[in-house]
Order: C-alpha cells, then structure tokens, then sequence
C-alpha cells in the first residue's frame, strides 16, 4: 500500500494522536479533527484514501456526519471506518445502520493499532479490486 492521506474524526486527543503517530512510523500521512464541523471544514479541502470516524462526536452523531461527508465533492466513495467504545452500538441493528450511513466498517474500541491498520488495508484493497 502507498502512503495515502488518512484522515480520523475523534474527540478523544489521545487515540487520535496515537493514531496519528502510529500511522506517520508507518510513513502515512493523517490529517485529524476533533468533531464534524472541523471535520466538513478539513474535508471540502482535503480527499483522503479514508476516514477513521468516531461514532459519538461532541457536535454530531458519526452517522449523520457520514451521510454528509458522502455528499462532498471528492469524498462520495471515500471508505468510512466507524470506531465506538460504547457498548450502545454493539447490537447488528446499529452495525447495520452505520453501514448504511456509508461505511465500510464498523470496529470496537478500544482497537489495537495493528488491527486497525489491516482494517484500513483491507478496505484500501477492496477499493482497488476490478467490480
């Protein structure tokens, strides 16, 4: 995998920093925000390979702010990764829900940044394999 620009909507500074410095040892470049209107502003600009979303953001719920990121010029098939630590979404109706919203995954935290990271490269190869 080439060294795509990643971006993550997380409101809590230490997993979006961590990541953040988990990804540049990598040589990835990840640009963050800490909750959906930083993340519109970022996004209208920016057109990463993929977005790491929390679920619950300060400002907006992880699935509204989906379907609006999905209708931005350049991001409409950009791969969404939700991240939740809240058991609230732990039932498949939820899961399901997420997925309609627009991603391509729906993970657990916490999630070891290896995990993640083959998450990310598993979603990236399916974005680049022939329909």
């Amino acid at each position: 995998m080439t060294a795509s620009p990643m971006f993550i909507v997380e409101d809590d500074d230490h997993f979006r920093e961590t990541f953040i410095d988990v990804m540049s040892l990598k040589g990835v470049e990840v640009e963050g925000a800490r909750n959906g209107a930083e993340a519109i502003k970022a996004l209208k600009i920016s057109h990463p390979a993929v977005i790491i979303m929390d679920v619950q953001l300060p400002d907006v719920h992880g699935f509204d702010l989906c379907r609006r990121v999905k209708r931005l010029a350049g991001c409409e098939d950009t791969p969404v990764i939700f991240v939740s630590a809240s058991t609230q979404y732990s039932d498949p109706r939820d899961r399901a829900e997420g997925l309609q919203a627009g991603a391509s995954q729906f993970l657990p935290k916490p999630i070891p940044p290896e995990r993640l990271w083959a998450e990310i490269e598993s979603v990236l190869g399916a974005r680049r394999r022939p329909s």
